[in-house]
């Protein structure tokens, strides 16, 4: 992605602040700017159709008539696709609860900067902007499939695990391997979640895709450890598919049956899926772990646990959302929360887990926090299973 084919709106109130922001913008090599003196002014950019389609837009909180914060709010309603960066005179911690708002109206958030704006600061947000674009590439839409269309690829073993590998930030060895579901569609080719995740919820039956998913993971196990790669696999399982009365006797069943131990294997469950107290479910934990297997806590900072419930819960990692991973090196806000879900991971003597490492910054950056382990786009897409050796062997290389 070329920064000099995108389009930027900067919307600012001050008319010397608004050129000094065009003039940085312009030496870091943009070539489209359109400026605006207040909120309307800016909004119209996105609704009446008098430039062309805004990529990134610079919004200063002080901006005059409609206010930073209104239009914030009015391009998420409007499902605006464009990157938002933030600037203003304010306490870092209003930015970032900026930051955090426009993130829930679903806004593409790109960060947040104190005034007066440096260049490096707006030139690494930018990076970062377009090394994801050139990471995930053009993401087309994912076509609507009903639930009957979805339990016909399941009958027909369509679905496949791809893994991504977690690597141990302290020494740089793969120490495991985490599942995600794809979908090897005849037409529509490699899809994900989207395409089949919201039917199989809105028909309650995810446990389909669980158990399809936890058999061919484990089966993927046992032919990596016959190719003298002993590796264990964490596997994302809803609820509802560890609540079945038979899970624990089908599960050692599945084990058995690929000659794989309870070691190698851990379930991931979203951090909502564990705020509970209901006892049959924390007994079906407990059995888990006693058994041998491990558990670990998916997406945590997105709910509302707290240090006296993660206690009761005998899970051996504490996976930190992507929303507190990627860019918290140049975001002290962001930092600051990633540093105290890695010390409660330290204080519960649990392994931590950064999800969502995209850049080097971020790596660096968790290796100077100590981190226990690390995964993302920066270190590896999701692979098919066959194709993890090599990849393995390129790593190994590497460092």
């Amino acid at each position: 992605m070329d920064i000099a084919q995108l389009h930027f709106l900067v919307a600012e109130g001050d008319q010397v602040q608004r050129h000094a922001l065009a003039d940085i913008l312009v030496h870091l090599g943009v070539g489209r700017i359109t400026q605006a003196p207040d909120g309307h002014t800016a909004l119209r950019h996105f609704n009446g159709g008098i430039t062309p389609q805004v990529d990134i837009v610079v919004i200063d909180l002080a901006l005059p008539g409609m206010d930073a914060l209104e239009l914030i709010r009015r391009l998420g309603e409007a499902h605006s696709k464009a990157g938002v960066i933030v600037v203003g005179a304010q306490t870092n911690a209003v930015l970032f609860s900026v930051e955090t708002m426009a993130a829930a109206y679903g806004v593409n958030v790109l960060g947040a900067i104190g005034k007066p704006v440096i260049g490096s600061r707006l030139a690494a947000l930018l990076q970062d902007y377009l090394a994801a674009g050139e990471a995930h590439g053009v993401r087309e839409s994912a076509p609507a499939l009903s639930f009957a269309e979805v339990g016909e690829g399941l009958q027909k073993r369509e679905f496949d695990p791809f893994f991504q590998p977690k690597i141990e930030l302290e020494s740089g060895q793969v120490k495991g391997l985490e599942m995600f579901a794809r979908w090897r569609h005849p037409l529509h080719g490699v899809l994900g979640p989207a395409s089949f995740m919201p039917a199989l919820d809105s028909a309650q039956r995810i446990d389909f895709l669980d158990w399809t998913m936890i058999e061919k993971s484990v089966a993927a196990c046992r032919r990596l450890h016959e190719k003298g790669v002993p590796i264990s696999v964490s596997i994302n399982v809803d609820q509802s598919t560890l609540a079945h009365p038979q899970f624990m006797e089908q599960i050692a069943a599945c084990l058995g049956r690929h000659r794989v131990m309870a070691d190698y294997i851990t379930f991931e469950m979203t951090e909502s899926a564990v705020l509970t107290t209901d006892p049959h479910f924390l007994e079906r934990l407990l059995r888990l772990r006693m058994a041998g297997f491990g558990l670990a806590i998916d997406d945590y900072g997105t709910g509302r646990s707290n240090l006296q419930l993660l206690a009761r819960i005998p899970f051996s990692e504490l996976k930190i959302d992507p929303s507190f991973v990627d860019g918290a090196a140049r975001r002290p806000a962001i930092g600051t929360v990633l540093r105290s879900c890695l010390g409660l991971a330290r204080s519960l003597d649990r392994r931590s887990v950064a999800v969502g490492v995209e850049t080097k910054q971020d790596w660096d950056f968790l290796q100077g926090l100590g981190c226990t382990y690390a995964q993302g786009y920066y270190i590896a897409k999701p692979m098919a299973a066959e194709d993890f050796p090599a990849w393995l062997a390129d790593w190994q290389h590497f460092f």
